[in-house]
């Protein structure tokens, strides 16, 4: 869970419970019990969203590291290969192998 989500999940629950408390004791004073509840629903729906994503980064933190390793090794593969190229063949051959930029 990111800080600031749990932050605000926590922060929000205190309010309502802290709502409810003061509803109970003097009544309703600028807010109801269903904008209560309606708060409750959407803290809730939050948490689960935020429990959600959680799962999702878990799932994808691997992929994104096979990929950034893949991309390690195609970026040598290029250099080393554009090197090569670059001195075998005259700089106004390069376009001709995909070799864009000069010396």
């Amino acid at each position: 869970m990111s800080k600031t989500t749990e932050i605000q999940i926590e922060k929000s629950r205190n309010l309502i419970e802290g709502l409810r408390r003061h509803v109970r004791e003097m009544g309703e004073r600028g807010v109801s019990n269903n904008e209560i509840n309606e708060m409750d629903k959407t803290v809730a729906m939050l948490s689960e969203a935020n429990a959600e994503v959680d799962r999702l980064r878990e799932e994808l933190t691997p992929k994104v590291k096979k990929m950034n390793d893949l991309m390690t090794l195609v970026k040598a593969s290029y250099a080393e290969s554009k090197k090569t190229l670059k001195g075998y063949y005259p700089q106004e051959r390069w376009p001709d192998y995909g070799i864009p930029d000069k010396r």
